[in-house]
């Protein structure tokens, strides 16, 4: 798919403006709508410092960002609507059910929510079968996975081969559950995380340490199923559940629950000030982003 797809961005945030940077670096017409006045006034500022990121991966194409005034002319004519509004499950409703009325026949919606069920967030569209959860991961621009999920084959399959052409690792889900795939991974590990902190195994930092130069280098190239199974040795995966599974299954047993009192989040925050030592959230993802696009870099030459 390397023409160009007639695309609406609704909501100009930080995954809003992501997509649509991504897009219009790929050549695609797009249309792009926020409520917020003061977001769509710099909306065009902030994709095109995202489109200089990308244009170090790969040259862009001519592609065209409009900044419209209403939702219905952003929607108006679009293939594909991408709407990344806040995670309100009153909101998703609403304006997914208002784009319902303003989309052509056809045309693929496609939600990035991160936690909500698709069932509940169309419960007032009339075309529900168009509707998809295409949730991105963070920094949507960057960030390679694409998390699928939607009721219908043919129009999950359109959409995959749209992702596909953005150069997306897609993935789809076989059935609905909140968080999809990739948070709920996040949220367990971060739980326990959490639980090492709030009963004083380690500081914020040595935590984040230990993944950074851990587990997460291995699970850049494979993941924790494959992992486990070079753990196992010559025998795998095999080897690893019979001879492992039981010391495996002790650490499962003692993995803490953790709710975020007062106190907690006073560790956490403490802890992460300490972590980042004067380093702002602008500069914390600077220095992310620069790594992500030296890492897609080397992957590339895999």
């Amino acid at each position: 798919m390397n023409e160009s797809v007639a695309t609406a961005i609704i909501g100009g945030g930080l995954i809003g403006a992501a997509w649509a940077a991504l897009l219009v670096h790929h050549g695609h017409t797009v249309s792009a709508f926020d409520p917020d006045p003061a977001r769509r006034a710099d909306l065009a500022a902030r994709v095109q410092r995202l489109r200089g990121q990308l244009q170090e991966l790969t040259p862009g194409k001519a592609g065209t960002l409009a900044i419209c005034e209403t939702l219905s002319a952003a929607v108006e004519g679009a293939d594909f609507v991408l709407e990344s509004a806040p995670e309100r499950l009153d909101l998703k409703v609403s304006l997914l059910a208002e784009i319902d009325t303003l989309a052509k026949p056809g045309a693929i919606v496609a939600t990035s929510t991160s936690s909500l069920l698709l069932s509940d967030m169309t419960r007032d569209c009339r075309v529900k079968h168009r509707y998809i959860v295409a949730h991105p991961f963070n920094p949507p621009h960057l960030m390679p996975l694409v998390e699928l999920f939607g009721s219908d084959a043919a129009v999950l399959e359109r959409a995959d081969a749209f992702f596909r052409a953005l150069g997306k690792v897609t993935i789809h889900l076989k059935k609905e559950v909140q968080g999809h795939i990739a948070n709920r991974l996040g949220a367990a590990l971060w739980q326990e995380a959490v639980h090492l902190v709030e009963s004083g195994v380690a500081d914020v930092a040595d935590i984040d340490a230990a993944l950074i130069h851990g587990p997460a280098m291995r699970w850049a190239v494979q993941g924790t199923h494959l992992t486990y199974h070079l753990g196992g040795g010559p025998g795998g995966i095999r080897h690893y559940l019979d001879h492992l599974g039981p010391s495996q299954e002790r650490r499962w047993a003692s993995l803490g629950k953790v709710q975020l009192t007062a106190d907690v989040k006073k560790m956490l925050i403490d802890g992460i000030e300490r972590e980042a030592n004067g380093r702002s959230v602008a500069d914390l993802e600077a220095e992310r982003d620069r790594f992500l696009i030296d890492l897609l870099k080397l992957r590339d030459h895999l």
